[in-house]
């Protein structure tokens, strides 16, 4: 008797998926959504914390720079009492600080709340970047999200405190003092002060950063340690430059800035001759 054989397809059988581009797309923004919403949350922790403390965040951060009490203002006086330069040692604590908006303090007290909440959730900001980056680019060691982590949070950190302690009272003792004449009185808006402030802390805090961002360039071969050591005396006058312009004019000051800029580059090329793919 012949055997027969159904044609009937199994219902039971699972009928193959099709790669549906469409849908990777969407999972990748639902993922970037989510590292959006936990870092934002973050933030906005931070700020409430810092919106608290305005009395700390002001009157002994902000505004202590400008004033000859501060740290780096004394021991720059020192400096110039030494070596008989005059133009380190200066004082603008008699420098006004006006406001002449109705909601001006308020909105002045609510952006210092949320850069502050950016600086202290930067590790937490910084986790969140890394998983997301590791998720695309399958890196899985745990000793590398670590090691990134921690490296990247404490060079920020380093940034922050060197622009603080250095360039900020360098940058508003020196503007906040120069006149072109002595009829002239120098008064500062409230809001010009801050943002002054802000950019400098959090652009250095960046900068601080690119050993780390010289890391994953050189670790892909996107950028090769030849080209940075080519594009060294290019880096060389753009950070005397840069010094420059943030500084007094004095060549002290300059180089007091100048020099941990350059070191960082100096690093950087180390860091991704370590990286390099190897031909």
């Amino acid at each position: 008797m012949a055997e027969v054989i159904s044609t009937k397809k199994n219902p039971g059988k699972a009928k193959p998926v099709k790669n549906n581009p469409g849908r990777g797309y969407r999972n990748y923004l639902l993922m970037l959504r989510k590292h959006l919403i936990r870092s934002s949350l973050a933030i906005l922790l931070f700020a409430i914390l810092a919106f608290m403390n305005r009395g700390f965040i002001f009157d002994t951060i902000l505004l202590a720079p400008k004033g000859e009490n501060f740290i780096t203002n004394k021991a720059l006086c020192w400096i110039g009492e030494r070596w008989d330069i005059d133009n380190l040692c200066f004082n603008a604590g008699s420098l006004t600080i006006i406001n002449v908006n109705m909601a001006g303090q308020f909105l002045t007290h609510l952006y210092v709340s949320v850069v502050a909440g950016v600086i202290l959730a930067f590790p937490y900001i910084l986790f969140e970047i890394w998983t997301m980056l590791a998720f695309f680019l399958n890196i899985k060691n745990r000793r590398t999200t670590i090691a990134t982590i921690t490296f990247g949070s404490i060079l920020f950190m380093l940034g922050l405190l060197f622009s603080y302690f250095l360039i900020v009272p360098l940058t508003v003792n020196f503007l906040g003092t120069y006149f072109v004449s002595t009829d002239v009185k120098n008064t500062v808006m409230l809001g010009s002060y801050i943002g002054t402030i802000a950019s400098l802390i959090l652009g250095v805090g960046v900068f601080f950063e690119l050993p780390v961002f010289i890391y994953f360039l050189a670790k892909y071969g996107i950028v090769s340690p030849a080209w940075l050591v080519k594009m060294r005396r290019i880096m060389i006058v753009v950070i005397l430059i840069v010094s420059a312009i943030i500084t007094p004019p004095d060549i002290i000051s300059q180089i007091m800035v100048g020099i941990p800029l350059l070191l960082l580059y100096e690093v950087s090329i180390q860091v991704s001759k370590r990286v390099y793919p190897k031909s």
